[in-house]
């Protein structure tokens, strides 16, 4: 017979770590379309905070619940999306919140401007609730829906040709060290993080490290909002890629 221990006993398991359901504000001006999202994420375990059926709703809504992710569609009476989006981006209570944009039609022109709002990617709208339900839970972790190369066929789609925009001082590329602008300058290219680290003859671990404290530096959300970054203060420029000198 095995004597009594006094404290746990050991494993060779650490204990799971288990995350907090996940808190999803639904934004869309048709009824349907919200209750069809909202049976898909209830069978799934997420929690749907509140509906809304224009920006400002949404907005509101976002400010009383505090969720992890809003689906916020862009065309929407009164105040749209891309209006929504900007001010849940800009509220300084609600950093934690992530906007995923919803579209009826592969790059649609609206699509820009919501990601320069600050949306941290987009989705279609007949996506397969086992894609809905993956890309809602990769934004709470604070990762970007869209794949460089998919940012970077929006912007040089839409984007403005036209002078770089004046860039804040808290966003300035000065503070950025000359590897840390490679690799945001090849990272608006298109090219993913093993990519990087085959062109620059880094590990992957090391590129992650880069592109964490360019976000950092430069305060931004995402991978998405460094590419839009990238291009609007000319760093890369659409159809031309790095400019000359750059």
């Amino acid at each position: 017979m095995n004597p009594p221990t006094n404290g746990p006993v050991p494993t060779d398991h650490p204990p799971l770590r288990v995350h907090p359901p996940l808190r999803v504000v639904i934004a869309d001006d048709q009824a349907l379309v919200r209750t069809g999202f909202r049976m898909i994420l209830a069978a799934d375990g997420i929690d749907v905070t509140a509906e809304a059926a224009d920006g400002a709703e949404a907005v509101a809504a976002v400010r009383r619940t505090r969720p992890d992710v809003v689906l916020m569609d862009i065309r929407m009476p009164q105040t749209d999306g891309i209006e929504a989006t900007r001010r849940i981006v800009g509220d300084a209570g609600l950093d934690g919140t992530r906007v995923i944009i919803l579209t009826t039609y592969d790059l649609d022109t609206y699509v820009y401007a919501a990601l320069t709002a600050g949306a941290s990617g987009f989705l279609l709208k007949d996506v397969t609730p086992e894609h809905l339900v993956a890309a809602l839970r990769l934004v709470r972790t604070g990762d970007a829906l869209l794949a460089p190369t998919i940012t970077r066929r929006l912007i040089e789609r839409f984007a403005p040709r036209e002078e770089p925009r004046t860039v804040a001082p808290h966003r300035d590329l000065s503070g950025l060290s000359p590897r840390e602008l490679e690799v945001l300058r090849l990272l608006a290219t298109g090219l993913s993080n093993a990519e990087l680290a085959s062109r620059l003859f880094l590990s992957p671990t090391t590129v992650k490290s880069h592109i964490g404290r360019i976000l950092t530096k430069l305060d931004l959300r995402d991978r998405v909002q460094a590419v839009v970054f990238a291009y609007e203060t000319g760093l890369v420029t659409p159809g031309g890629g790095a400019p000359s000198g750059a």
